[in-house]
């Protein structure tokens, strides 16, 4: 049954409430023993916690201009007053306490509001977005899969510390008010909500809170920092990141602290990540993505090992490589035609070097290694789903997206009409499909588009290798001349990533306008949807040019006399040693040019950010106003250090630089077999450079919860099977591994005059002393398709259709034999599942005093409502419980416990 939302419904996601605080409304670590940051993460009072903190600037001068000339206030200023003054109330209506710090400085006032929440708020969110808290302590010890195989093999662990205050794991199960006896710690309410599960409720209240008309979308701290209305939002860190210098004990340390030392600092580097304390400071979702990468990583290892050894190979082929000797012995036996119509012959003797390179790629070897990657890539997935089962349920979130995930609050605030959830039951905010439907369909038009303006990139960058090879041979420099095609292919390959890199910045915008547009439901949704357009054109932008030269560069070429041409320009052809000598190059320029590059940025960019924060906000204020602190022998207030520290802008980018790398490791994987060990260099780096971001540069994200890493899996999973696919195209058709066993086979086993073989001759004059040219190919002297040409072919086809069936073959036997759910977490799940159940199961006993009146209509005794009254849980048969976004009840407001 929907509903359309009245115009009344605009304010009903607030809560009046009118309590007061409590004494202290701590933030939970029951692990932890009270530090000397907790006491300054307070209000003035020294007692109520700061939850959450609003900033704005005001410009001092401007307003001094005003005051003396008399100007009216721009409409700017005074809209983006308004809106503040509005939201701040409507916060302080739901029960929000609030606090106010500036801080003057010689041009600006800077305003600090901070927030906390009281008992009964956070109990009717926690309930309201089903938080999860403990039922009792799990005692089974976790181990890494890693650590259980070295015990096994008695091998010594080099990678396992011990790491202080390590969080406790529970069983769980949703808050719910009139159970709150039943939980574990419900006797002290200081301690009874973690300090991530404060700032959840903290900040679903403010992204559900209007300032205006919510028609208008006027809703949401979003928005309000999209709009400069302030100017940052954020949680506090739980004090300094460095480790005292005075002795101390390390159980003493804080979370933060402990995150620096054994995680954070390079010295850490062949160390397990604390993905635990990780997931208790940061939640599950950023937890989940170190846990990937690091899973990522070390299945990097044997993968780089195999690589190297295949290249190793490869340069004992350049020694013995009969087609290489050949070449490098011909002297002017083989005289080639020009490569291009102003360009001159040239001996294949000269590409002896060239050739030798290119056997490092193209060898025996790169065939298994395909064959080894593609049955890795599906092996790694399997035993990752089985790694995120455990976590899941290890943290909670195995049921997160399916019953516990509630709608947005933008969605919530936009939508137009309400429908009951057929799963819970609850009212819930509702967005017609076919408008869904509508807008999504408009989106996938929109990023074809974008589509054809990477194409018409590619296109351009084509043409640039073209022409640039023209004028090198104008030049009338014998150097250059021999080089044209490797310094054009060079200088294409650092074009294309720039126009990659500047590309993927405007589209990354236009995809999330397009995404918000479409309204979808849940923010898991809004993320999957995100991402998927993120990526399509960031594998479109990224692999269009190497997918070009492995498969369309140098195929529709022609043969000398008969050239093929667009646009008066012959088409390109391979360089002289071959197209797939000429893929490695591009996937290295690409693949390691885009780490070397993401990794400075990761390393200097930040520090750059950061001092310019630290400049731009004045480290050392020149006052303090109202409810501002002396003292300067103590710092700056957190409040005042975090802000200074750089927005965390999620986890996007490094999930998608890791995808676009395990994509050219997997797809390209037989052009490049050292792909694998530049990628676990690369991670090694960017899993630290990650982490000293977040413990020592951004400023503390907001929790979010996770049941998984979403979409990316989907994507992985794509990307392993077109791997399959790509790998087996690449070998057949690119690579000479197919001709030399041919040649191989009807010669005796021999590949002397290997060489001949491929080349075919052109009887024209198109040289000075009408001696005939050569050429790739298996033409006769006519230009006809030689037998030998349809038979390749044949044997290429089928190469093709017998090794992705072999190895989907594979793939799958492996799906079936690994199961995505360990048996041992099946059985915590229903034992979590009884346990919940019995917690949350009414009393029986409660049922015997429910009578019938002689109307027939339930009725109970005084004293059991009494008793669910002071429980905070509305008496059976006195009505529906109120609605999802209503005012909290009135017996809830004041619980008693």
């Amino acid at each position: 049954m929907k509903r359309r939302a009245e115009e009344g419904d605009d304010s009903s996601n607030l809560i009046p409430m009118t309590e007061q605080a409590e004494p202290s409304y701590g933030s939970m670590e029951a692990e932890m023993s009270p530090h000397d940051f907790l006491d300054r993460n307070v209000f003035s009072d020294g007692v109520t916690r700061v939850d959450f903190v609003l900033v704005w600037e005001e410009n001092l001068s401007e307003q001094k201009e005003e005051l003396e000339e008399e100007k009216p206030s721009s409409p700017s200023h005074n809209s983006h007053r308004k809106w503040r003054e509005d939201f701040l109330s409507e916060l302080q209506a739901t029960g929000i306490l609030q606090e106010t710090k500036e801080v003057f400085q010689p041009k600006k006032k800077i305003s600090y509001v901070l927030l906390s929440a009281p008992w009964s708020v956070l109990c009717y969110y926690a309930e309201e977005i089903s938080l999860r808290v403990p039922l009792q302590v799990v005692t089974a010890p976790n181990q890494d899969w890693s650590e259980g195989v070295l015990e096994k093999l008695s091998v010594p662990n080099l990678m396992a510390q011990k790491v202080p205050n390590v969080p406790p794991d529970y069983y769980t199960c949703p808050f719910r008010t009139n159970k709150l006896e039943r939980f574990l710690g419900h006797e002290d309410k200081t301690t009874f909500f973690k300090t991530t599960q404060r700032h959840q409720v903290l900040y679903e209240i403010l992204a559900r809170t209007p300032y205006g008309v919510v028609k208008r979308g006027e809703v949401g701290i979003a928005r309000l920092l999209s709009e400069k209305v302030f100017s940052a939002a954020y949680p506090l860190h739980e004090g300094p990141y460095e480790r005292p210098q005075a002795p101390v004990d390390p159980e003493a340390l804080s979370l933060r602290q402990v995150l620096h030392q054994y995680w954070a600092r390079w010295a850490c580097w062949r160390k397990y990540q604390p993905l635990d304390h990780i997931r208790e400071y940061y939640g599950e979702k950023v937890a989940l993505y170190f846990a990937w990468l690091g899973f990522y990583t070390g299945w990097l290892l044997p993968a780089a090992v195999v690589g190297s050894l295949v290249f190793l190979f490869g340069i004992w082929l350049t020694v013995t490589d009969v087609p290489a000797k050949e070449i490098c012995e011909s002297e002017d036996r083989y005289l080639m035609c020009p490569l291009c119509n102003i360009c001159s012959p040239w001996n294949l003797s000269t590409i002896c070097f060239t050739f030798k390179a290119g056997l490092l790629f193209d060898n025996g070897g790169t065939v298994f290694f395909s064959v080894f990657m593609s049955l890795w890539a599906v092996t790694f997935l399997e035993h990752w789903k089985r790694s995120s089962a455990v976590l899941a349920h290890r943290w909670d979130c195995s049921e997160f997206e399916d019953t516990e995930e509630r709608p947005r609050p933008e969605f919530a605030a936009m939508a137009p009409m309400t429908t009951r959830n057929p799963v819970t039951g609850a009212e819930e905010p509702y967005f017609p499909e076919t408008r869904r439907f509508s807008r999504t369909l408009t989106s996938c038009m929109v990023i074809i588009m974008m589509v054809f303006v990477v194409l018409m990139f590619l296109f351009a960058i084509i043409l640039y290798r073209t022409i640039v090879s023209i004028f090198i041979h104008k030049s009338q420099s014998t150097f250059f001349i021999f080089s044209a095609g490797r310094i054009a292919s060079l200088t294409g390959s650092v074009l294309n990533l720039l126009v990659i890199l500047l590309l993927s910045h405007v589209y990354k915008s236009l995809a999330q306008i397009l995404t918000r547009w479409e309204m979808h439901r849940t923010q898991s949704k809004y993320e999957d949807m995100f991402i998927l357009k993120v990526f399509v054109f960031q594998f479109v932008n990224f692999y269009s040019s190497p997918v070009y030269i492995a498969f369309f560069k140098g195929r529709f070429v022609g043969y000398p006399g008969n050239y093929f041409t667009l646009f008066g320009i012959r088409n390109e052809n391979c360089g002289s040693g071959g197209c797939l000598i000429e893929l490695a190059q591009e996937l290295l320029v690409i693949m390691v040019g885009k780490q070397v590059i993401n990794n400075i940025q990761e390393f200097i960019s930040p520090k750059l950010k950061a001092w310019w924060q630290k400049r731009s906000l004045g480290s050392q204020p020149s006052g303090r106003g109202e409810g501002g602190e002396a003292g300067e022998d103590q710092g700056l207030p957190p409040w005042e250090s975090d802000s200074q520290l750089l927005l965390c802008e999620g986890l996007l980018d490094e999930y998608l630089e890791m995808v676009i790398q395990f994509g050219f490791i997997t797809i390209f994987v037989a052009a490049c077999p050292l792909a694998p060990l530049f990628a676990l260099i690369n991670n090694w780096v960017e899993v630290r450079l990650d982490a000293q971001k977040f413990v020592c540069e951004y400023r503390r994200p907001v929790a979010e919860r996770a049941q998984d890493i979403g979409v990316w899996l989907n994507i992985l999973q794509v990307i392993t099977h077109l791997a399959v696919i790509t790998n087996a195209f690449l070998i057949a058709f690119t690579s000479d591994f197919l001709p030399r066993l041919y040649y191989r086979y009807n010669n005796h086993g021999s590949l002397h005059g290997f060489v001949n073989f491929t080349l075919a001759t052109y009887p024209g004059n198109l040289t000075s002393d009408d001696m005939q040219c050569r050429y790739r190919g298996y033409r006769d002297k006519d230009g006809g398709f030689l037998p030998e040409y349809f038979h390749l072919l044949a044997i290429r086809l089928g190469f093709v259709i017998i090794f992705e069936h072999i190895v989907f073959l594979i793939g799958h036997v492996i799906d079936i034999m690994v199961p995505d759910i360990p048996e041992d977490v099946e059985v915590k799940i229903k034992r979590e599942h009884y346990m919940a159940k019995e917690a949350l199961a009414e009393n029986q006993s409660l049922n015997q005093l429910v009578f019938l009146d002689e109307k027939g209509k339930s009725k109970l005794s005084s004293e059991l409502r009494r008793r669910f009254i002071m429980s905070g849980s509305p008496p059976p048969g006195s009505g529906p419980s109120p609605p999802v976004l209503g005012p909290i009840p009135e017996d809830l407001e004041r619980p008693h416990v």
